[in-house]
């Protein structure tokens, strides 16, 4: 897999870029909530009834780990945004939870950055709060891809 090559993925950036950095992953984790608790209601058929039921647990862990990550930008003098990343759904529940496990690995590999800059930084509280995170975010990507009969897919480098 190609390695993704952009500015936020450099060890070490100053407190105003990390702080940006992770209003990024806020809004990746309000698109979370917001997918998962649509995805959680419109699943249908009994294939999907406990990954549907599963889902409705994923938001709320999620909920927590934007709670968590607003309370670290605000810590870090900064303003936690309001805006979510656009929201990607379908009428095919296959789709959907396959859309669900790309913006989970997605979520994986920024967070793994994180927690590096974060060490460069010094902030090593940080560091905790963000793999307990990403603790979650492996067992949400385990979980869909259970549902959907497959490995989970390598986590893309950045």
């Amino acid at each position: 897999m190609a390695t993704i090559q952009s500015p936020d993925v450099r060890d070490t950036v100053s407190r105003d870029e990390f702080i940006d950095l992770l209003n990024e992953d806020l809004a990746r984790e309000y698109q979370a909530i917001i997918a998962y608790v649509n995805y959680s209601q419109v699943l249908k058929g009994a294939a999907y009834m406990n990954i549907a039921q599963e889902l409705e647990a994923h938001a709320a862990e999620e909920l927590t780990h934007a709670l968590e990550i607003a309370n670290q930008i605000d810590y870090l003098g900064g303003m936690p945004t309001v805006v979510a990343k656009p929201v990607k759904t379908s009428e095919n529940a296959e789709q959907m939870l396959r859309f669900d496990l790309a913006n989970e690995l997605e979520t994986i590999a920024n967070y793994r950055v994180r927690v590096r800059q974060a060490e460069a930084l010094g902030e090593y509280a940080l560091c905790e709060v963000i793999r307990d995170i990403l603790v979650q975010e492996q067992e949400h990507a385990i979980d869909l891809a259970t549902a959907l009969g497959i490995n989970v897919p390598p986590t893309p480098e950045l």
